[in-house]
């Protein structure tokens, strides 16, 4: 059975979703991406799997499931994180991120027989998910994040490496406050979209 990671970082003001300010103020992004989180990991704790771990940047708090481990992220840029993230992985390993409060169990409920990886593409041109069924931190150093080819890069290393890849449905990253309202309106039941409706945004 599949590990699923989820690599997140504590929601602090000023530390988390600063895209969101404006128009959010710093409080109010911090509790977005605290709600944008607790969706997330509600949705791998009723994911079929062996293993559950939060690879946090920061400190657990009340908004963590029972179920998980939490490893501290290493040192370095995102690519030397999410490949840190993989080698604590003995076996077929799905990482997400906290970026797509929409997700659900069906989407995570992945089975690797017949391919070697999964590819979840993101609108902004990243990747939301990433699988391998033998787990090679190799494959994740040095691609270039957040950029617009990310994404691009990222499947061509798999691919260079003879892996087959299975895709995954293209999903939008909240980083912006147009893309959290499109994330909201598709998972209108969440607890993003219940915090997402009760921010007043400041006046610019």
């Amino acid at each position: 059975m599949t590990t699923l990671l989820v690599i997140a970082k504590e929601p602090l003001p000023g530390r988390v979703k600063t895209r969101l300010t404006p128009p959010f103020t710093p409080r109010q992004a911090a509790r977005l991406a605290e709600a944008a989180l607790s969706d997330t990991l509600h949705a791998v704790a009723a994911a079929p799997a062996a293993r559950r771990v939060l690879v946090l940047d920061g400190a657990p708090g009340p908004w963590l499931p029972p179920g998980f481990e939490v490893l501290p992220q290493c040192a370095g840029g995102l690519d030397e994180r999410l490949a840190d993230a993989f080698a604590h992985c003995s076996g077929p390993a799905l990482l997400i991120g906290m970026d797509t409060p929409q997700v659900t169990p069906e989407l995570l409920t992945v089975d690797f027989a017949g391919c070697d990886a999964y590819f979840g593409p993101a609108e902004d041109g990243g990747f939301w998910a990433l699988g391998l069924a033998q787990p090679d931190p190799a494959l994740l150093r040095g691609v270039p994040m957040s950029t617009p080819e990310t994404g691009a890069v990222q499947r061509e290393r798999l691919l260079a490496a003879g892996l087959r890849v299975r895709e995954l449905p293209r999903l939008r990253d909240v980083d912006t406050a147009a893309d959290a309202h499109a994330v909201a309106a598709l998972a209108p039941h969440g607890r993003f979209a219940a915090r997402l409706a009760r921010c007043t945004p400041v006046a610019r």
